[in-house]
């Protein structure tokens, strides 16, 4: 069974026993499992595939939290010719990988 999940602006195809890298959510420190509850898309053989408008009626992703990490370093470069004008700046993105756990339909 797989599933088509919205989270941010973002959209994946998951499966149960999956591992993904996810942008980073203020989550309590004692939270272990996430709901992803925006399913748009249920499905596990060709004639029962279940498209939501814009949602799944009740279904649900449930995903444990594995950990949390930094992504690669990307370097952002400013010049502006002749004027002396140079910029370098660095940024890591923080991400959760999580396992899903459960595709509920």
């Amino acid at each position: 069974m797989f599933a088509i999940i919205s989270d941010g602006s973002h959209q994946y195809r998951v499966e149960e026993g999956q591992l993904l890298d996810i942008e980073r959510k203020d989550l309590a420190e004692d939270a272990k499992t996430i709901d992803f509850d925006r399913v748009l898309l249920v499905g596990g053989t060709e004639d029962a595939v279940r498209i939501g408008q814009p949602t799944v009626e009740g279904a649900k992703v449930v995903a444990a939290v594995v950990e949390e990490f930094k992504g690669d370093k990307l370097i952002i470069q400013k010049r502006r010719r002749r004027k002396g004008y140079r910029l370098k700046k660095g940024h890591r993105q923080r991400y959760l990988r999580v396992k899903i756990d459960k595709i509920e339909a």
